[in-house]
């Protein structure tokens, strides 16, 4: 099964959710190979599985930037450029980190495809390269599958891919989202998350296109002609909810309408969802607030964050016991519907 983290409106908390989905599914499933894929220029999701700020992080995703072949997304995608349409030649494991060499709080059952900010130079090219017209060849299709591509020789050595994708539609993300099953969507109390809702279904399934004249090139048109499967939507995370989105705030209102408008979506498209009733797809995540910080700059699970106070980069900083347990209930929630 291979999860997509991604929403095309950034700041909703995705690589956060992801980092600790990852860590808690693994840990809870130590006799299971995990794979994390970072499809992501900014590749914070690498940093922290690499030891976050404060562990080396970006120096040892550096050092993978650094081998030969690139051991990152971006250095696959290179070597992809020059035969982009044909099946590659070279196997994937060259490109495969394993994160607990670098970071002794991550379970050692997790593989990792390092993110590279490469990806947004290669993507001018790679969008070149899809829409090229080759007779007999559908350019397009055969880019788009090149993390299908990747994923084919070792599918059967991880039983579950967790995808991090980038906030955007570039096609670095169609490549991501064109392998992916099932989609985790993070949203926010805020207005410009309900209207990311409804832009994310627009992108992915083509719905409530302003005009015929884009489903002939839309995603999801593209896809199914293509006989591949669209993913499908799995969970709705609403994230960093706090003690003031109470039902009479603001907040709860436009969280209440971002129900409303899956709930819509549910009825009018179902075959476009794992679940049947909101609440079976629907989870809150309070605001990791402190706890968060201090675990996302050592790069650390919240399980095997200690509390006290802590050093994080030359300061003492308090992690509350109780409001830890929290943050580890929130996440044990949202894993067990993977």
């Amino acid at each position: 099964m291979i999860y997509g983290f991604w929403n095309n409106k950034g700041g909703t908390g995705k690589t956060s959710l992801c980092f600790q989905s990852v860590c808690f599914y693994a840990n809870d499933h130590p006799d299971e190979k995990i794979l994390a894929i970072d499809v992501c220029p900014q590749a914070n999701l690498s940093e922290l599985l690499l030891g976050g700020l404060t562990n080396d992080g970006s120096t040892n995703l550096l050092l993978r930037q650094g081998e030969f072949p690139r051991a990152t997304i971006g250095g696959y995608f290179q070597e992809r450029l020059p035969s982009p349409y044909s099946a590659p030649s070279f196997g994937p494991h060259d490109f495969i980190t394993k994160p607990s060499h670098y970071n002794g709080a991550i379970p050692e059952n997790i593989d990792l495809i390092c993110g590279d900010p490469l990806l947004e130079l290669q993507s001018n090219a790679i969008s070149t390269l899809a829409n090229t017209q080759i007779p007999g060849t559908d350019a397009w299709v055969s880019v788009v599958d090149w993390l299908r591509d990747f994923l084919a020789p070792i599918a059967d050595d991880y039983s579950t891919i967790f995808v991090d994708a980038n906030p955007s539609f570039s096609i670095y993300t169609q490549i991501a989202l064109a392998a992916v099953d099932r989609l985790v969507l993070p949203v926010m109390a805020d207005d410009s998350s309900r209207r990311a809702v409804q832009n994310a279904f627009s992108l992915i399934y083509g719905l409530k296109l302003p005009s015929e004249i884009y489903a002939t090139y839309a995603f999801a048109t593209r896809l199914t002609e293509a006989g591949r499967t669209l993913p499908k939507a799995h969970i709705i995370a609403k994230n960093r909810l706090t003690q003031y989105m109470g039902p009479a705030s603001a907040y709860g209102a436009v969280l209440r309408s971002i129900d409303q408008d899956v709930e819509e979506l549910l009825e009018a498209h179902t075959d476009k969802f794992t679940f049947s009733a909101i609440n079976e797809g629907v989870v809150d995540i309070r605001d990791f607030q402190t706890t968060g910080v201090v675990a996302f700059a050592r790069g650390c699970p919240f399980y095997r964050l200690q509390s006290g106070r802590l050093d994080v980069m030359g300061q003492r900083i308090q992690v509350n016991e109780p409001y830890r347990i929290q943050c580890i209930e929130a996440m044990e929630g949202l894993v067990k519907k993977l």
